[in-house]
């Protein structure tokens, strides 16, 4: 399976990053940037809420895990996030099973291992979703 990744236009914005795990969370980072956009990684949801209470205007999505530390896990995030800016999108991921019913409105869910290729089809099925792209 291929992912033409130069199907994915330069994303504008910042992508938020709730992740835990040190070397998860670096390569999502990694990832990001090399689609274009902006990571801006925390190892809690809690941290990342008060960033984007100050700082949301440049958002375009957040990508967070369900089980992080801190008083907020993942699912509780987005949905903050969703019903304060809409206009953010959201990848929820997790290595435990959720059922779908659980997951936010709209938002995508890859349950851990996902592969590269899922996470980036993900952020330009929500970002660009007049361009998509597939695996091949």
């Amino acid at each position: 399976m291929n992912v033409n990744w130069e199907g994915v236009l330069p994303i504008e914005g910042d992508i938020i990053v709730v992740e835990d795990d040190p070397t998860l969370r670096s390569l999502m980072v990694d990832i990001v940037a090399e689609i274009g956009a902006r990571a801006i990684a925390f190892e809690t949801a809690d941290d990342a809420l008060t960033y984007l209470l100050q700082s949301h205007e440049k958002c375009r999505m957040v990508i967070a895990d369900h089980g992080v530390p801190g008083q907020i896990q993942g699912i509780e995030f987005i949905e903050m996030v969703s019903s304060r800016w809409p206009f953010i999108a959201a990848i929820l991921t997790s290595g435990y099973l959720i059922d779908p019913q659980l997951v936010p409105v709209s938002t995508v869910y890859l349950h851990k291992p996902w592969a590269l290729d899922d996470l980036v089809i993900a952020v330009a099925s929500l970002l660009q979703p007049e361009s998509p792209i597939h695996k091949t």
